[in-house]
């Protein structure tokens, strides 16, 4: 018996969730190992990544102390794009998450581009992720000998193997993750406060407002840097979505879910833009650059031996974690498609620990395939490939803002009942949260450089998912015959 047959017999004979009147066969057969710690560690390490451990000290350089506005900015948008599939989740948990709500409320084809975008999104993040954990392991001397290649081998084997086992060893991995990212966090932010307090001496600067103010305020170099690094700061926050995919595997989840979202709201304001915020204290912003996270320029001038060995260890993490991240989630949503048609057949495969190995497979097998094109793409096409990873998960995150206003309207005409956990000021907030992803999309065409070729790709984006949808409409409606005539 088949995996797509299994699936749908089991949902027939299970009762929908409390509300929902759909069922989606990437729903069955999965187990539910996720505890509460898991989830919640999973929501804040999805919240903090290579965006800020890395990325911020070329923004702090460009934009000066208003990264901390953009941050917070863009930190209030995730949270919603968060809270709305909060709401979804609460309504009927699903693994399909995202994918699983546009195929009941924008039928098949917008379930076949939301699963696709999202899939972009992922498949060239583990090609940045594969890359970046290999370029982190040269640091010490024990790997400098070891080719690029090899480690970035051994880093996706790694964090394959462990995704492949069951659940609960994704989670567990996860779980420790998130635990070496936010003890290295609040051990700066412990030490920051420190030397801001007693106006310790930090590479010659006396810290407080007075080195915000002499280096030309919170806007040194205007507004115009500050919205054209959002673009980045958004990516920073890819990931949020993932505790609403592990939602699926997870016992109670009306119970666990609201907790776990509502926190990601002041862990945003306290580590992202906590963070930059005593970054700008400390030193200058002239004093930070993209070549090295901004935690160890600010150790490194204060002379603490190690501090750049045990950051880097911290990047590292931070790396293995995003792919840990993405071979979970899009196995998760690849099965959900397959299983209607919309992905090839074997991404629906589940083995013996119920993990979907074969969306994981496919996604790791594009991580392969970054550490050959690292080889041969220069620096500037390997960023179009990060861009493109921009581009997905601003898809995603309209996917979800859609099917949260549809969700709202269906409300209205009582054809769906809300949760009490419900997203604030609907369906104001959807809207304003559609303009804002769309003035991402503009400001990365009007910034110019790698991300306006990026934004020119847009329909070839669009292209491929019209003509992959009239490939597989075929299948899909086959499929959707089967389940009705069940």
């Amino acid at each position: 018996m088949s995996d797509r047959t299994t699936a749908a017999q089991t949902l027939a004979a299970a009762p929908p969730a409390a509300g929902s009147h759909h069922v989606d066969a990437g729903d069955a057969g999965y187990s539910k190992d996720l505890k509460s710690r898991h989830i919640n560690m999973i929501a804040i390490g999805g919240a903090i990544g290579t965006g800020l451990f890395l990325g911020a000290g070329g923004r702090l350089a460009g934009a000066g102390p208003s990264l901390a506005i953009a941050y917070a900015v863009c930190g209030v948008f995730a949270f919603f794009v968060v809270r709305a599939l909060g709401e979804l989740v609460l309504y009927r948990p699903s693994s399909g998450a995202f994918v699983s709500y546009a195929r009941e409320f924008m039928g098949e084809k917008g379930a076949f581009a939301a699963g696709w975008l999202y899939f972009l999104n992922w498949a060239t993040t583990a090609v940045a992720d594969i890359t970046a954990a290999a370029t982190y392991a040269h640091f010490w001397g024990m790997f400098s000998d070891i080719p690029q290649w090899i480690l970035a081998l051994i880093a996706l084997a790694v964090v394959l193997t462990a995704n492949l086992i069951s659940v609960k060893y994704f989670g567990e991995m996860e779980f420790w993750f998130a635990i070496v990212k936010v003890g290295a966090l609040v051990a700066f932010m412990l030490i920051g406060i420190y030397l801001v307090v007693t106006q310790h001496p930090v590479d010659g600067h006396t810290p407080g407002f007075s080195t915000i103010t002499d280096s030309g305020g919170i806007f040194p170099v205007g507004m115009l840097p500050m919205l054209l690094v959002i673009q980045g700061v958004v990516f920073a926050y890819a990931s949020v979505e993932l505790c609403g995919v592990a939602a699926g595997e997870t016992k109670n989840p009306e119970k666990i879910m609201p907790k776990a979202i509502n926190s990601i709201m002041w862990r945003v304001g306290l580590f992202y833009v906590g963070s930059v915020v005593l970054l700008a204290l400390l030193l200058p912003y002239t004093s930070y650059s993209g070549d090295e996270s901004p935690f160890v320029t600010v150790m490194d001038k204060l002379g603490i031996p190690g501090a750049a060995g045990v950051m880097n260890l911290v990047v590292l993490t931070a790396a293995l974690s995003s792919l840990n991240s993405g071979l979970y989630s899009t196995g998760r949503i690849l099965r959900s498609m397959a299983l209607s048609g919309s992905a090839p057949k074997f991404t629906g495969l589940m083995n013996k620990g119920q993990v979907p190995y074969g969306g994981i497979l496919l996604t790791a097998g594009f991580g392969v395939l970054g550490v050959g094109l690292n080889y041969i793409m220069p620096g500037e096409a390997f960023e179009i490939v990060l861009n493109f990873a921009s581009i997905g998960i601003l898809g995603t995150w309209g996917m979800i803002m859609l099917c949260s206003l549809l969700f709202w309207h269906r409300s209205r005409d009582g054809r769906v009942t809300r949760p009490s956990y419900q997203l604030p000021w609907a369906p104001y907030t959807q809207i304003v949260t559609l303009v804002f992803l769309a003035s991402v999309v503009f400001l990365m065409w009007w910034g110019g450089g790698v991300g306006r070729t990026t934004v020119m790709c847009l329909p070839l984006i669009a292209a491929a998912l019209v003509g992959g949808w009239f490939v597989v409409r075929g299948r899909v409606n086959a499929l959707a015959q089967e389940r009705e005539d069940a």
